[in-house]
């Protein structure tokens, strides 16, 4: 996957085990690298002057991004690298940043850390450092330190580490011009052949060194060019299996065909041996070694003003997070979100739908004046026109304001309590935690939120997580689930109820949803073959006001513009297959026909018919198109009727035989139901594995084969049949 971020320059595909060393051009080259949710991004978009998603969720810059930066009179390519805590990679993401910073050869590393926890940030700088000496290191959020009168004296911290270092704000562009200045001393060094900064290397405790004496010697033969022999040396004693794998491809030899390394480590390997050390332990030592570092230094350039001990959490945190309060809380969130969306979005829609349908009308003047056949005027303006226009005219207002609404919450720092608040779920499924974050993601798309399971770090519950994603509908499934649940089951009452009720509707499906990817998640992990459980560690960031400017452009172009255009791309063949299934005949029926009626049993085993069946089965491109189908095929003709008025929406679902129980299979249907294509995709590119693909889409289908004939079998018991 490449992402394009608008420089001039050809973007460099980086993608795991696949980097490249990079050759001077005369041009800087310089990664950006550091924890999550320290602000990375930001300064990457502040740099570049690009717009790239901001947050700590994987997904957003799993694969590298990069853009062009101004610095003096030359341009400077500034690569983001994934957000990691170490360099000790573990998850996927992490072996992608620490690949590419040790060998990919950038000409420089911007390490950015957090002001108000700089102990942690350094304990990533110190094994940069170890790798390379050209870093420099931004402090970044000052002026949230500040506020927590957190003050840091960075001329003792540029003395410890050796390195330059900035302190900087990039959300108000505090900071931004030291740091080009900065990167401009580095160019100069680079092509004046002046030395490099005097780095201070971690030491380890006195064993772990002489361990290092006997390997590193043996390193510097096998590897003569390589620059962080050291930092090889510690790897190879980690015996770490990805980075051997690494090292093969960048450096073009495999170190344990060396016969001197091998020796010296076997070497080492018998003193380790002499001395009662197990390889769990030497790993905890290096680390160690970069702790205690981090934390010494942090003691001595780290000062805090205030005498009073913070609190540990705040009063909003303890109500939002507050193990009795958090799920009434966040269940009031997304029926507010719900709410906004349906009642803000309802006059919108009939302005846009009755402007498309005007336009309709000019367009079939214009063509009927033409030549062109009358047939391919209906299959052009019925079969094809009236799908788009109906998919952007039910899509565009409702995701127009939910995508703002849901970036807001996400960018205030909300929804990372959502998932701290839904871990606990997850873990007396036997699952990870960090699966609530992806959940989270295929709220916006499911082929997002399968790309995001790459930071659980256990193959087997990453596996359940990509298997399950699908469970929680996407924002493609909205229009569906909006337009039932208001047309059949609100009823008529005050003018409230017209948004509200639905919402609430909404509201507890998607809860249905979230339960059945509880259930699903419990199974598997049962069922799969066990592996090692991962560790879910994250930081609940401050609360931040939103930027509501980028906020606005972020969810606008980046989601709604985007997934829109991906449901016309798909209503447009949708729509021309749906038109000739219906005006072809065969038989004295047309095609059809004969399809609905093969589906029709199973459509009313299920509490649907067969004519709702197909239309799941041809909206399989995108989720989006599944009712203008449905309505498509309804009509005598093969083509929308008038659909500008709910009510004529309506009219046609009853008149097909629609009832509120129908609406209630169509609906739990529509909850689960197979991904659509692009997710299928996505899930056998991330599982490498077709079994796991098909697996992917029987879950859920049969789950929701069994809920709607569950639910049907019940409606007849009760005489609703």
């Amino acid at each position: 996957m490449e992402i394009r971020t608008g420089s001039r320059r050809k973007p460099r595909r980086i993608e795991k085990k696949q980097e490249q060393p990079m050759k001077n051009t005369g041009e800087l080259v310089i990664a950006l690298a550091g924890n999550p949710n320290v602000g990375k991004s930001t300064l990457f978009n502040a740099l570049t002057g690009l717009h790239q998603h901001v947050g700590n969720w994987s997904g957003k810059t799993v694969e590298n991004a990069q853009g062009s930066c101004q610095i003096g009179s030359e341009s400077c390519t500034i690569i983001d690298v994934p957000g990691c805590y170490s360099l000790m990679a573990r998850s996927a993401e992490e072996e992608v940043a620490r690949d590419f910073l040790c060998f990919g050869k950038p000409d420089g590393i911007l390490v950015v850390c957090d002001a108000g926890c700089l102990e942690r940030g350094l304990n990533l700088v110190l094994q940069i450092l170890e790798v390379t000496k050209r870093v420099i290191v931004c402090v970044n959020l000052m002026d949230e330190a500040r506020k927590k009168k957190i003050s840091i004296d960075l001329k003792k911290l540029r003395h410890h580490l050796g390195v330059p270092v900035v302190a900087m704000s990039a959300r108000s562009g505090e900071g931004i011009e030291e740091l080009k200045c900065e990167l401009e001393n580095m160019k100069k060094r680079k092509f004046s052949g002046r030395g490099e900064c005097v780095v201070k290397s971690t030491d380890y405790d006195p064993e772990m060194e002489c361990f290092l004496d006997l390997l590193e010697p043996a390193v510097k033969i096998c590897f003569p060019d390589a620059e962080n022999s050291r930092w090889l040396a510690a790897r190879l004693l980690d015996n770490d299996e990805s980075l051997l794998t690494s090292i093969k491809e960048a450096l073009g030899k495999n170190p344990m065909t060396c016969r001197c390394v091998v020796n010296a480590l076997f070497d080492v390997r018998l003193a380790m041996e002499k001395k009662e050390i197990r390889q769990e332990e030497l790993r905890d030592r290096m680390a160690a070694s970069f702790v205690l570092r981090a934390e010494m230094i942090a003691r001595e350039v780290v000062h805090f003003s205030c005498r009073k001990r913070p609190r540990k959490r705040s009063a909003t945190d303890r109500v939002i997070t507050g193990r009795i309060t958090a799920f009434p809380v966040m269940f009031l969130f997304l029926l507010g979100i719900f709410w906004l969306t349906i009642a803000g979005a309802n006059i919108p829609s009939r302005v846009l739908s009755d402007a498309l349908f005007s336009l309709e009308t000019q367009i079939w003047s214009g063509i009927t004046r033409t030549a062109v056949p009358l047939w391919l005027s209906e299959f052009l303006i019925h079969g094809i026109y009236r799908v788009m226009a109906w998919v952007i005219s039910a899509m565009l207002p409702p995701m127009a304001i939910f995508f703002p609404l849901f970036t807001l919450l996400e960018d205030a720092g909300f929804l990372p309590r959502v998932a701290f608040n839904l871990d606990r779920c997850f873990q007396k499924c036997r699952t990870c935690g960090k699966q609530a974050l992806t959940m989270m993601m295929g709220i916006g798309c499911n082929a997002v939120g399968v790309i995001g399971c790459r930071i659980i770090d256990s193959p087997r519950e990453r596996l359940i997580a990509i298997l399950t994603n699908s469970l929680v509908p996407c924002n493609g499934r909205f229009p569906l689930l909006i337009s039932v649940i208001g047309m059949f089951l609100i009823g008529s009452g005050p003018v409230w109820r017209a948004a509200v009720t639905p919402a609430m509707v909404l509201a507890l499906f998607l809860l249905l949803s979230i339960l059945m990817t509880f259930l699903a998640s419990a199974v598997l992990s049962r069922t799969l073959p066990a592996g090692l459980p991962s560790a879910f560690v994250m930081e609940l960031p401050p609360y931040r006001r939103p930027q509501i400017g980028r906020v606005l452009i972020r969810s606008v172009l980046d989601r709604t513009l985007f997934v829109l255009g991906r449901a016309i791309l798909a209503a447009a063949p949708a729509g021309a297959i749906i038109w000739i299934m219906a005006n072809v005949m065969a038989g004295g029926d047309s095609l059809l026909a004969h399809a609905a009626g093969f589906l029709e049993p199973a459509g009313r085993l299920m509490g649907m018919d067969g004519v709702i069946l197909l239309g799941f089965l041809l909206g399989f491109p995108a989720n989006e198109i599944v009712l203008p189908v449905i309505l498509m095929a309804y009509t005598a003709g093969g083509s929308l009727t008038d659909i500008t008025e709910v009510s004529a929406i309506q009219n046609i679902l009853i008149q097909n035989g629609w009832t509120w129980r129908t609406a209630i299979c169509t609906l739990l249907f529509s909850l689960m139901h197979w991904p659509c294509a692009t997710t299928c995709i996505t899930i056998f590119k991330e599982s490498r594995k077709f079994r796991w693909t098909v697996l992917a889409i029987m879950i859920p289908t049969a789950l929701g084969v069994l809920c709607c004939t569950f639910a049907a079998a019940i409606f007849r018991m009760a005489g609703f049949g």
